[in-house]
């Protein structure tokens, strides 16, 4: 089976599996598991700043950086495509009591003035701005990469602002490669970044949250009271040192299966394929004679995965365990049906 669902779906290679196996380990929740310690460290030097803290999922990181950077009846600006916004089960309102202001935008940005106008004003009788979120790279726009003058644009206006600003970076490390740029070049001046080690970097579970060392302590109390409290984790910490190794150069391999892919049904008349930047490859179906779900059943009957974002639209990920061939498989296998 082909799976192109996620990149999720990844499973440890088994070097990580011996790493894991070997990795030294002692309570976190102590603070002295030392391989935790060792990927935090890691973590915080790369990205350039003072700490890090591991998370069980990029959800979880998310979630605590909006709790600390907001008090209740807050609002948060992000985009209405936004992972934060639409996958999180709205848990900024139950956890945090803070909701949402969503912009629309067909951009693979926020448009500066749109945030600008969502801004409340200083005034006693409507709820405070608390937040900024932007997400890099947008998963369900395809993959992109935030454009770096934009967001540099919106640190300034937060800054002016007062307003915190954070970046679910989830597939940071595939913006970075994409664009050939280090990370902590892409990600300064936010308040608070995370990114996850459980998707296109290939551990089994886990992501990372990073900022300042204040920041840092608030999330790990705020890491237990949603109950990510975790014990003797270096066995899964190793596995993130492991991915951060050995596992973000080869991004630029899903990238190229990616474009690879796109390129394959580029001809096809009943669909209209998004070309990628990243790992992502999104299509919309022309031909109202087949809907999304149809074409995912009809593609699991040919041994291929793909995702079904919309009545009529396809997401399909690239990833550590889909090669060349598989995809060259997976494209014969969709044409084989139109």
């Amino acid at each position: 089976m082909i799976d192109l669902r996620s990149d999720t779906v990844t499973k440890p290679v088994a070097e990580m599996r011996e790493e894991m196996a070997r990795a030294e380990v002692g309570d976190d929740v102590y603070g002295e598991d030392p391989t935790v310690n060792e990927l935090q460290k890691m973590v915080a030097e790369r990205f350039d700043r003072e700490s890090a803290l591991f998370v069980p999922s990029g959800s979880m990181g998310n979630q605590i950086a909006v709790n600390i950077h907001t008090v209740p009846g807050n609002e948060v600006i992000l985009d209405s495509e936004c992972h934060l916004y639409n996958y999180e089960m709205g848990n900024m309102s139950i956890f945090s009591g803070v909701q949402p202001r969503p912009i629309e935008t067909s951009k693979k940005y926020l448009p500066l003035g749109k945030v600008r106008g969502k801004i409340r004003p200083e005034k006693y009788y409507v709820s405070k701005t608390g937040l900024i979120a932007l997400e890099n790279t947008h998963n369900m726009k395809g993959g992109v990469v935030y454009p770096e003058t934009r967001a540099r644009e919106l640190l300034k206006l937060a800054e002016e602002k007062s307003i915190s600003i954070h970046l679910d970076g989830a597939r940071i490390f595939n913006a970075a490669v994409a664009t050939n740029r280090p990370v902590d070049d892409l990600t300064g001046g936010f308040d608070s970044v995370m990114f996850c080690l459980s998707k296109g970097l290939g551990a089994p579970i886990g992501s990372m949250l990073t900022g300042s060392k204040e920041f840092i302590e608030k999330a790990r109390r705020v890491r237990k009271r949603l109950g990510g409290g975790m014990r003797q984790v270096g066995v899964l910490a190793a596995a993130g040192i492991y991915a951060l190794e050995n596992h973000v150069e080869r991004l630029e391999e899903d990238h190229q299966n990616a474009r690879f892919l796109a390129d394959c049904l580029e001809d096809l008349d009943q669909i209209e394929v998004k070309t990628p930047e990243t790992n992502i490859v999104m299509f919309r179906l022309n031909n109202s004679a087949i809907s999304s779900r149809e074409l995912v059943e009809k593609l699991r009957e040919r041994n291929v995965l793909v995702g079904k974002v919309g009545p009529q639209s396809i997401r399909m990920v690239i990833h550590l365990d889909v090669n060349g061939e598989d995809v060259e498989e997976a494209a014969e296998a969709i044409k084989s049906i139109f």
